[in-house]
């Protein structure tokens, strides 16, 4: 399937989705402390996704149960909200996608509870200092491939790997698009396949492991994990390619 293109008209549609994502980020992040419980988190979510006139798009999205993905520790992607209450020192992932009128958003953030380790500070800081830094170096014209190698190579440098089969997607009428954008390269050459190009809707989203990035999904059939053991990581923004360059649509 071609990857496509939206036009000016779509790409003001999914201001509005991916708007409400940010903003539901944005009241987790602020009520993610010690003592609540991920289901409170997920309740909250899905309560004020609805006050924006949304729907909160990971519920029943391939049969998972919940509104949003709450990763915890070593739960890199894909945790489901569950009565654990929030301690001091716990990392947390949340993922979050929104529908508004047939159109879809999709971000991540991964937040400290009270105190953290500086091992998990580092964690947390790789995952969206290469988020950034990947944006910023995109250019129409350069290559998907090319972006995969560049996500690598930055995780790499900051002492971590990337977590393996899983992978950032294009994104619009459906929640998962053409391309595929994985954080890895497998083969060396990168100077081949899809270019980007204006008017390209698409989610980068370096997911971060320790020491080994082979997955290991658990027994939930949802939450992966990396085969260390260790914590992990996650961030994640929808972009558009406006004016050759990318431009955030889940910043608030």
């Amino acid at each position: 399937m071609a990857i496509s293109i939206k036009s000016k008209k779509d790409i003001e549609s999914l201001r509005i989705p991916n708007r409400i994502v940010a903003q539901t980020l944005q009241l987790l992040a602020s009520q993610a402390k010690e003592g609540v419980s991920l289901l409170e988190l997920d309740s909250m979510a899905k309560d004020f996704i609805a006050s924006q006139g949304g729907r909160a798009a990971f519920y029943k999205l391939y049969g998972f149960p919940q509104s949003i993905c709450t990763s915890l520790n070593q739960v890199i992607i894909h945790g489901i909200p569950n009565e654990y209450r929030l301690q001091n020192g716990d990392i947390l992932g949340i993922d979050i996608g929104v529908e508004y009128g047939g159109w879809y958003g999709d971000a991540a953030i991964s937040v400290g509870i009270g105190e953290i380790s500086t091992e998990n500070e580092n964690l947390i800081a790789c995952a969206k200092d290469v988020l950034y830094e990947a944006i910023s170096h995109i250019k129409v014209g350069m290559r998907f491939k090319e972006l995969s190698f560049f996500l690598q190579d930055s995780i790499i440098k900051r002492g971590f790997v990337p977590l393996r089969g899983f992978c950032g997607h294009g994104i619009g009428r459906a929640p998962h698009e053409e391309p595929e954008i994985p954080n890895y390269i497998e083969s060396p050459n990168v100077k081949q396949g899809p270019k980007i190009k204006e008017g390209m809707v698409f989610c980068i989203e370096p997911m971060i492991a320790q020491k080994d990035g082979e997955p290991v999904i658990l027994g939930d059939k949802w939450s992966v994990v990396s085969k260390d053991g260790l914590n992990g990581s996650h961030y994640e923004h929808t972009i558009v390619i406006v004016g050759g360059k990318a431009e955030i649509l889940t910043e608030v």
